[in-house]
């Protein structure tokens, strides 16, 4: 018997990449008014979340060490 599971993948190709075409399709077209940067927002927000995460990370992971080697913890 063979193993028949399926798996499901929720992210930002399924959401992100579908709504960038439409928006540019929409630009194309001249029914929105946009600018580009937000034409192609879907592309580089999700991007942006997570530079910001991984620097809020970093730091915060930085102030540990730093107040460890402060207080001799």
């Amino acid at each position: 018997m063979g193993n028949n599971t399926k798996t499901i993948k929720i992210g930002c190709g399924s959401f992100c990449i579908p709504l960038a075409i439409l928006f540019i399709i929409l630009k194309v077209e001249n029914v929105i008014e946009w600018s580009w940067v937000w034409v192609l927002s879907p592309l580089w927000i999700p991007w942006a979340v997570f530079a910001l995460a991984a620097i809020f990370t970093l730091g915060f992971m930085l102030l540990v060490v730093i107040l460890k080697a402060v207080t001799g913890r």
